[in-house]
């Protein structure tokens, strides 16, 4: 997959279908618009082509409200690749973003630059300054519209739907609106040691970076991949560690099965499998401890059901992968 704009490529000469939008999670209302622009593209010989945007625009405009993100730009482009997409536009999107007059962006980006022929959207797609470009706007342009109807069972699919989810630590929700697994990705920083010199077990401090999103409080078997491919269970801790620390701020701490080794300044990819426990304060550390054992033992076997293609774990469970 071609990686266009910011990143130097230059787009492809053939012309383009084109998607629009941010696609946070790359969820399965994300997946069937995406889908459709490649079956269109494929049928007309034409470049397969999102634009997405980096930062999200309400990072922009309105900072306070800014949501949290489900995966950075690198897990995202991953996912459009593993779609089928043939190239992305990556729009740095900052305060003259914001106020570029929606036809302007049209005719500079999506025809003058990608050459679009036909636009594939959601039937409420808006963009531009004052969110003033439509379904509509677009056709006047001279662009061939296909607008979709919205996607979801029980309620449209969307990326807040999957905040909430994992923010409540609900992974069955999460992963049925996205269509793959909750995923972070986090640099490996140092903490205060407890898991391995007093508890036997130790652990990794994930910082997964400003404005990500965190799963919710609790214990989760999960897997890790580190930055050279291997892969190990992943017992993950969520919360405050209330066994030791009163009002402390939440942190991401995962004890990988089997690894012996300094990981300290490495980015982790975190795949959460299931959900195991509420986080809890022990009547002693030895029955903390005790807890531990079982939930790592609990750990390791969901993940040896997986171990053969961990990298699975990673890719869509809807089938919409091509």
């Amino acid at each position: 997959m071609r990686v266009i704009g910011e990143f130097h490529e230059g787009a492809d000469a053939r012309g383009a279908v084109v998607t629009v939008g941010v696609f946070d999670g790359v969820h399965r209302g994300h997946q069937a618009v995406v889908s459709r622009a490649i079956e269109r593209a494929r049928a007309s010989d034409l470049a397969a082509t999102v634009v997405t945007f980096y930062p999200h625009p309400v990072a922009v405009v309105e900072p306070a409200k800014a949501p949290l993100m489900i995966e950075g730009i690198e897990r995202r482009l991953e996912r459009l690749g593993e779609l089928g997409v043939d190239q992305v536009r990556v729009v740095r999107f900052d305060h003259a973003t914001a106020l570029e007059p929606a036809g302007e962006f049209v005719d500079r980006l999506l025809i003058g630059e990608l050459g679009a022929r036909l636009v594939v959207v959601g039937e409420d797609f808006r963009f531009g300054h004052g969110r003033e470009g439509d379904v509509g706007l677009l056709s006047a342009h001279g662009l061939n519209v296909e607008a979709l109807d919205a996607v979801g069972e029980g309620g449209r699919y969307s990326s807040t739907g999957v905040r909430h989810a994992v923010s409540r630590g609900d992974l069955a929700e999460a992963e049925r609106v996205l269509g793959h697994r909750v995923c972070v990705r986090g640099e490996v920083v140092h903490g205060d040691g407890r898991g391995g010199s007093e508890l036997g077990y130790p652990t990794l401090n994930l910082e997964l970076g400003e404005g990500m999103l965190a799963p919710g409080d609790g214990v989760y078997a999960g897997a890790a991949r580190l930055g050279d491919g291997r892969w190990f269970a992943a017992a993950t801790s969520m919360g405050t560690r209330p066994q030791f620390y009163e009002g402390a701020s939440r942190s991401l701490e995962v004890h990988l099965v089997g690894f012996d080794g300094d990981l300290y300044g490495q980015f982790v990819d975190l795949v959460l499998i299931e959900r195991l426990r509420d986080e809890a304060r022990f009547d002693s550390v030895g029955d903390l401890v005790a807890q531990i054992a079982l939930d790592t033992s609990r750990c390791a076997a969901i993940f040896e059901g997986y171990a053969p293609e961990a990298q699975s774990l990673l890719g869509f469970t809807t089938g919409q992968r091509r």
